[in-house]
């Protein structure tokens, strides 16, 4: 996007949907016995944190729920936490984003794009692990981050074929 329109700005909004690195970050946090934390976009990349708990005996309610809130992972965020019976039957594991960019193309000015996806997010995340660890083999030694990895490497099979089918 920014490619498309290098002067502007990008709004990330993730979710609706369970982040599976807040809920374990709550996981973590003396006194929780079972957690889920819900990611809600709210609009122009600010995110609201719902926090379903569950309380290991003989710890307060109040105590953990502040400690989770001050915690840096949720500090940023409005975080609200809720005391539930079973995490459980709470879990779904559907997540999005919507990556917004309004900005300027050359001397032309409102130019909007818009990438919206809908995932299971512990099925996309290891997909795109795989594709990664194929990409991997074809790079020189070294580290790399994954921006700096040619797209043609994280697919499957024939570079060839691919480069017919997509161009």
């Amino acid at each position: 996007m920014e490619a498309m329109a290098p002067k502007g700005i990008t709004y990330t909004n993730f979710g609706p949907g369970m982040s599976m690195g807040h809920t374990v970050a709550v996981k973590a946090i003396e006194g929780v016995k079972a957690a889920l934390s819900k990611t809600i976009p709210t609009g122009t990349g600010v995110h609201r944190r719902m926090v379903y708990i569950e309380l290991n005996d003989g710890y307060d309610f109040d105590q953990v729920a502040k400690a989770i809130q001050s915690d840096d992972y949720f500090a940023h965020d409005e975080t609200h936490v809720f005391r539930v019976e079973n995490v459980e039957a709470l879990k779904d594991m559907v997540h999005g984003v919507l990556m917004e960019r309004k900005g300027v193309s050359g001397n032309t000015q409102n130019q909007l794009f818009r990438f919206d996806m809908r995932i299971n997010n512990p099925a996309l995340t290891a997909q795109v692990m795989v594709g990664c660890a194929r990409a991997a083999v074809k790079q020189k030694p070294g580290a790399y981050t994954l921006i700096e990895i040619p797209v043609i490497d994280l697919l499957p099979g024939d570079r060839e074929k691919w480069i017919k089918k997509l161009v």
